[in-house]
């Protein structure tokens, strides 16, 4: 018999293609793969809304940031939101002990009080089509690695220049599954992109090192910019001349907030996870290379903390760099909790025994899949040796500020003499830059103790001749040898840098191959490049390889499944809902988080839990202006199910109808695993709440002329009355 069924009903009857809320997609496949599933879910926008090439879409508001973090758009006038940390190095180059940015905060309140920020660009996707085809032209599986890249890149050179061809576009091609599909990416980047406002750090950093990474949070983790271009819409370098851009589209504000079980999605360009690791990759991660690491970055942690606590002019000159080191070190302790949490190693053995399973059971399949995990096991005993040096040299080496421009010196002198003008010029460029935020106090310290870690910590065949022999000289007191280098090497003063640079001839070359820090530089960079580097891209050049076979047979093992590819910082889509979580047994935690939690952890005592007058006084009044929720309190922040990782800060979190709910700007601890492996149970999201976020400018900040640029929607639209369609059913 006919039956009418509405439209509602028959989405409920869509089978769902995607696993509930895993998944960074790619915006231009949404309407193949996740259309059905994200409408099923509460969404009541199509897929075309979200990425469009023929008309204006979510997609036009949303904007790689500096190439590191997300933006989106927020008005008519080129107004970007983005996060607090996005744009702490910009705050704090703006920053002096006079005036402190970052302490005080900043609001421009007029057009001619925002701040240009040179270097700093915004990129726009203008749209993404699947390339594979012309970039594997020409490839054989019987290509060495190398060859193979070489005649790939190749490729994508053509393909670039034929996309970019009569254009002031940019363009580039990304590589997903490992190299079994590839992906062309126009851009359009605007590079005069001015400070608007930021929060005191005491809203915007809210918590600190103390609650990052973690959950609840009570952090206005944001800042704005705008984005100006020339006169007739197109990217300019900073003018004067410059006029406000006039994007295609931007978000609309939603003012009513949401609930649990209320669909969310993050739109960004997340930064790297590594989802199809075999446990050959992910055991040696979580038993050395995350220890080691983090043992680095908290000696390192201590020392800076320790020199910014007693010197305001060292806290600001190493703010920036203490929450770049920060960020990572908390970020892989949560990493390696919750894969062990989780057992994500128990897991992919399980999956791995039944890939192995499924290749033997058939004699073609066993012939191109069957050997891949036993070749596995053997790339990464061959890189076993030298795994802990290749870290130890990035981190303990590199890690001191001292070495890193010797570095710098030490390849103008390589490039002697073909090259030496452009070295110097950069090398100019990068002092200045450099020595703004240098302490050679601080960084004596460092030197002394990371250099302390990777003689205890690091084999003898890896150990630099002058480091040996300071530690028989000294005693094994690296304080010692530390006081000679900063004593005797010009790396450390930029009076001294820029007397070299001025005068470069032969008696200034001559000069710093005697110079300390140079000469130990030189000696860690060989050890480098002949005992380490040849390893490491020989086994990443074979781990490519096998991992593209693999990812393509875990897809032929599971053709129901819908896979998504790697994040690479490409623009991604994911979503979920609105949700607390229960990470441990005993634990719940609820999905929001209200003004009053911030006095609450005052209560603490944490030096990162401060308060400032200004919002003293309007919690005492519970002067919340229009963003206090339908119980009278003001909304701080609130998690959802959204898979994210680095460079998703700053995403915006868009609701169903596409308006602006809030800004992404950090997971829960445990959720930090899910760049390797994402938990539906566990992994969080964390946003602050966008009535927080207008709360800040419009009543604390005062700066309610901004709010007026936006467009506030407080109900939500009508239903669009869709037809019945007929279904027929037995």
């Amino acid at each position: 018999m006919m039956k009418k069924w509405g439209f509602a009903l028959l989405l409920l009857l869509t089978p769902v293609l995607t696993k509930a809320d895993e998944g960074m997609w790619l915006p231009q496949l949404l309407k193949s793969l996740n259309e059905a599933d994200m409408q099923a879910r509460g969404m009541k926008m199509s897929a075309e809304d979200i990425y469009s090439v023929n008309q204006s879409s979510l997609k036009d508001a949303v904007v790689s940031f500096g190439g590191f973090c997300t933006g989106e758009l927020i008005s008519p006038e080129g107004l970007v939101l983005t996060n607090h940390h996005c744009g702490y190095g910009q705050i704090q180059s703006h920053s002096s002990v006079e005036n402190d940015l970052l302490t005080n905060g900043f609001w421009a309140m007029s057009r001619e009080e925002e701040i240009p920020n040179p270097g700093l660009f915004v990129t726009f996707i203008v749209r993404i089509e699947e390339v594979t085809s012309e970039v594997l032209d020409g490839i054989t599986p019987a290509m060495e690695e190398e060859e193979r890249q070489e005649r790939v890149s190749l490729n994508i050179d053509q393909v670039v220049a034929k996309a970019t061809k009569g254009t002031h576009y940019g363009a580039k091609v990304k590589s997903m599954f490992y190299g079994n599909e590839y992906y062309l990416f126009v851009t359009e980047t605007y590079d005069d992109v001015r400070l608007v406002g930021a929060p005191p750090s005491a809203i915007g950093k809210f918590g600190g090192d103390t609650d990052n990474w973690m959950w609840p949070r009570h952090t206005g983790d944001f800042s704005m910019f705008r984005v100006y271009s020339a006169p007739d819409g197109s990217p300019a370098k900073y003018a004067e001349e410059n006029v406000p851009l006039k994007p295609r589209h931007f978000l609309p504000i939603n003012m009513t907030g949401v609930e649990d079980g209320d669909f969310t999605m993050v739109f960004g360009f997340p930064g790297r996870t590594q989802e199809y690791l075999t446990t050959y990759s992910v055991k040696p991660l979580v038993e050395t290379t995350n220890p080691n690491r983090i043992k680095i970055r908290e000696t390192k942690l201590n020392i800076l903390k320790a020199d910014m606590d007693k010197d305001a002019a060292v806290r600001i000159k190493y703010s920036a760099k203490y929450a770049r080191v920060a960020n990572y070190y908390k970020k892989w302790i949560g990493e390696n909790r919750g894969l062990k949490v989780t057992n994500a190693i128990d897991e992919k053995e399980a999956l791995e025994a039944n890939f192995q399973k499924w290749a033997d059971a058939d004699a073609d399949r066993k012939a191109t899949y069957g050997s891949l995990l036993s070749k596995f096991e053997q790339t990464h005993k061959e890189e076993q040796d030298v795994i802990l040096p290749y870290n130890y040299i990035r981190e303990a080496v590199y890690g001191t500020e001292v070495l890193t421009m010797a570095a710098k010196f030490r390849a103008i002198i390589d490039a002697l003499p073909d090259d030496k003008e452009k070295s110097i010029e950069g090398a100019k460029a990068y002092a200045k830059k450099f020595f703004k935020d240098y302490s050679a106090a601080t960084d004596e310290k460092v030197f002394a103790s990371l250099m302390g870690l990777y003689h205890e910590d690091i084999h003898s065949n890896f150990q630099p001749a002058l480091l040996n022999a300071a530690v028989k000289k000294y005693k094994g007191d690296m304080e010692d040898y530390a006081d000679f280098i900063f004593e005797k090497s010009a790396m450390v003063s930029e009076e001294k840098v820029n007397a070299l640079l001025e005068n470069f001839n032969e008696k200034a070359v001559k000069q710093l191959m005697k110079d300390p820090a140079i000469q130990l530089e030189r000696e860690f960079y060989d050890i480098y490049t002949q005992k380490v580097k040849t390893v490491m891209t020989d086994t990443q050049n074979a781990l490519e390889r096998l991992n593209r076979a693999y990812t393509a047979g875990l897809r032929e093992m599971m053709p129901e499944k819908t896979f998504y590819p790697d994040a690479n910082s490409t623009m991604r889509v994911s979503y979920g809902v609105v949700d607390g979580s229960n990470p441990y047994d005993g634990m719940r935690f609820t999905s929001h988080t209200y003004l009053d939690g911030v006095f609450q952890k005052e209560m603490a005592g944490a030096d990162d839990y401060v308060i400032t007058d200004r919002m003293r006084e309007l919690y005492a009044n519970k002067n919340y202006g229009q963003y206090a929720d339908e119980t009278g309190k003001l909304p701080v922040c609130f998690t959802a199910s959204n898979h994210t990782t680095g460079g998703n800060s700053g995403s915006p979190v868009i609701d169903g109808h596409g308006r602006l709910i809030g800004l992404n700007f950090d997971r829960s601890w445990e959720s930090t695993m899910s760049d390797i492996k994402y938990d539906k149970d566990i992994c969080r999201n964390i946003a602050v709440d966008i009535r927080y976020v207008l709360w800040v400018v419009d009543v604390y900040a005062g700066a309610g002329h901004l709010v007026e640029e936006m467009t506030l929607v407080k109900e939500d639209p009508k239903p669009v009355q869709l037809p019945e369609v007929e279904e027929v059913v037995e």
